[in-house]
């Protein structure tokens, strides 16, 4: 009898810490989504001022008078605030407002070196948008919190048959030469394998990793395994086609700095599907050709920064 007592005793000890830790998930949910709610409705009402009266918001914040390039703003703040507030899956709509953020102050930067512009006041706006960036990415993270993998899938035709390009792939080895980020993949005996990428800002980035399947000619699978600086898995696709094969490329990951990490390295050139494509394409140039092209000694294509500035500039040759 005692120990059916204490039993209970225990079930409802469980019962009530359960239910503080329901109370308390739920109480975090409603802070979080209070937080995007909050930011979605900003988003839309800015994006109405700046559709409504551009050239006001323009001497409120001390910056030239550039209608266009505010209504165009307006109308993805607009955007970026009906997504949070009536898609199920704020999250990506949440990026978009740090993504948005990151060119606001692009332009603001602009701005601050214009003789033209009240510095003053462009100061105070720049400093209010470094407040709402932080609060666009405290509330972007907790809603990725779940660890949202990062999902790429392309394919490229290559006019090889499908036995070389298996061949050429199942030797791993071979990997570095046409993946711009990685630096060596080298066979560990088994199924397994030791990688080592370069990763943001200069960093290393390494794991082992295990087939998870091995069709010859057909498909090559694989996961990292426990302990690796970015859990990753994936499979490589060969399609006969009458032009050659279809190489079919499926990556999962998850990025260093989740989602931050991801959107960071749109900014710096080196976003997954992009990077991707291009390393097929290399895979592509040295299967057909021989070889890959170099671009050294030759102009760089333009950064995202350059990009934004000739958007700036080609705004402000229209105003005048």
């Amino acid at each position: 009898m005692q120990t059916t007592v204490y039993d209970e005793r225990e079930f409802g000890l469980e019962q009530q810490r359960q239910e503080r830790l329901s109370m308390q998930t739920h109480g975090q949910e409603e802070s979080r989504d209070g937080m995007a709610k909050a930011l979605g409705w900003f988003s839309i009402g800015l994006g109405l001022a700046e559709l409504a009266a551009p050239r006001q918001v323009s001497r409120f914040i001390g910056v030239q008078e550039r209608p266009t390039l505010l209504r165009v703003l307006g109308i993805r703040e607009i955007a970026s605030g009906l997504g949070i507030l009536i898609q199920g899956r704020p999250t990506p709509w949440l990026w978009s407002r740090v993504a948005g953020d990151a060119l606001d102050l692009t332009l603001l930067g602009f701005a601050l070196s214009s003789s033209e512009s009240d510095r003053t006041r462009v100061g105070v706006a720049t400093a209010a948008v470094v407040g709402v960036t932080a609060l666009d990415i405290i509330s972007s993270t907790r809603h990725s919190a779940n660890g949202e993998p990062i999902h790429v899938q392309k394919v490229i035709t290559i006019n090889r048959p499908q036995e070389e390009l298996y061949r050429f792939w199942r030797d791993f080895q071979n990997l570095p030469r046409f993946m711009k980020s990685l630096e060596s993949v080298h066979t560990l005996g088994g199924n397994r394998s030791h990688w080592v990428a370069s990763g943001p800002a200069g960093s290393r980035i390494e794991w082992e990793a295990e087939m998870t399947q091995d069709r010859p000619n057909e498909v090559i699978a694989w996961r990292s395994l426990e302990g690796a600086d970015v859990d990753n898995w994936g499979s490589v696709r060969f399609r006969r086609v009458p032009r050659g094969t279809e190489v079919h490329v499926d990556i999962s990951y998850s990025p260093p700095g989740g989602r931050l990490g991801s959107i960071a390295a749109w900014f710096t050139g080196k976003e997954p599907g992009q990077q991707v494509q291009e390393d097929l394409r290399r895979l592509k140039q040295l299967l057909e050709a021989g070889e890959i092209p170099t671009t050294e000694g030759q102009p760089a294509g333009p950064s995202r920064t350059a990009i934004l500035s000739s958007l700036f500039r080609t705004a402000e040759r229209q105003r005048r």
